[in-house]
């Protein structure tokens, strides 16, 4: 299937605004995927098919998920639309015919990020932050970190904002969020802090 093919099979499968968000998300990780020197051609089909599991219903996520094999945690099943992503990792095999594994990973750690994350893991959780149809308060800092910051530096801050913003909520925080931005801080070498110790 070509990308137009994918495109069209995708608009079938969407409501028009999730369709819309997901070009913006495939003609912003194309941008990135430019400035930081990965694959636009991976990035844009990432960036397109990365909510195609968002064609379920939300009470329907956990048996999509678990027909497929998927381990569904506590956490998951008490948030279960985080569920779209690793079942979209599966569906853009079975509907869309991508067997490329630094795709699907894309696809699967889009919502939450995850450990070891490829810079074309990081170019995909970005771009559905900050695509042009996003609208908050700090979407355009995040747009302006896209054009200046390094990859490292700019994911950083996205994954803080996503906690803080997860925090706020009073939702549980996903240990995959926590990890990746760990790793980042890490390998930079900054020591942590506990605080209030």
């Amino acid at each position: 299937m070509n990308y137009e093919e994918m495109k069209a099979e995708l608009q079938k499968r969407l409501k028009p605004g999730r369709f819309r968000h997901s070009l913006g998300v495939a003609e912003t990780a194309v941008e990135l995927a430019r400035r930081f020197g990965v694959d636009e051609e991976k990035a844009r089909v990432a960036g397109l098919l990365h909510d195609c599991a968002r064609e379920f219903p939300n009470d329907s996520m956990i048996a999509e998920a678990e027909a497929r094999g998927i381990v569904v945690e506590p956490l998951e099943r008490s948030m279960p639309l985080l569920l779209h992503a690793y079942i979209g990792a599966q569906r853009v095999r079975e509907i869309y015919g991508i067997e490329d594994e630094e795709i699907c990973q894309a696809i699967y750690r889009h919502t939450v990020g995850g450990s070891k994350m490829t810079p074309l893991d990081k170019i995909i959780w970005y771009a559905d932050m900050i695509e042009p149809s996003r609208d908050y308060p700090e979407v355009e800092y995040l747009r302006q970190l896209a054009r200046e910051a390094n990859l490292d530096e700019m994911v950083l801050v996205g994954l803080s904002e996503s906690i803080i913003f997860v925090v706020r909520k009073g939702h549980l925080v996903h240990p995959a969020t926590v990890q990746a931005r760990n790793e980042i801080i890490l390998a930079r070498g900054v020591k942590g802090s506990q605080g209030m110790g």
